[in-house]
């Protein structure tokens, strides 16, 4: 694995976080309730700091240790499943779509997303 793929992903969730985050505060601001609201830029925020952890460790960790690449692999999976999960569930009323079923995903993809913490911890030990 290469250090550049682990900071091009990070740019990715960086730029799209923002994005999302602009599009929340002014277009959905309009059509959210405040709750959906709030719920959509949880997304926006746990997708920030993966972003921030990706480039932190694109930049800094030797992606020879298996550990290290499980936490790339843990947190990418983790941030996708947690935060694209809540984008849709907030969204769901507007788009006038059944989403329930992702309800489970979310946590599931912060359990991965933990546990990619807990590679790094254990890699930097």
């Amino acid at each position: 694995m290469d250090n550049h793929l682990v900071v091009a992903v990070g740019a990715a969730f960086g730029i799209l976080a923002i994005i999302l985050g602009a599009f929340g505060a002014h277009a959905l601001k309009k059509i959210l309730s405040a709750e959906k609201l709030a719920s959509f830029e949880v997304g926006v925020r746990y997708q920030i700091y993966s972003a921030l952890f990706l480039l932190v460790l694109g930049y800094n960790a030797n992606l020879e240790l298996s550990a290290i690449r499980w936490a790339f692999y843990l947190v990418s999976i983790g941030t996708i499943l947690f935060s694209f999960s809540i984008y849709l569930l907030s969204l769901s009323e507007y788009l006038k779509k059944n989403f329930k079923f992702l309800g489970p995903i979310t946590p599931l993809g912060g359990l991965l997303m933990i546990i990619g913490w807990s590679c790094l911890l254990y890699a930097a030990l």
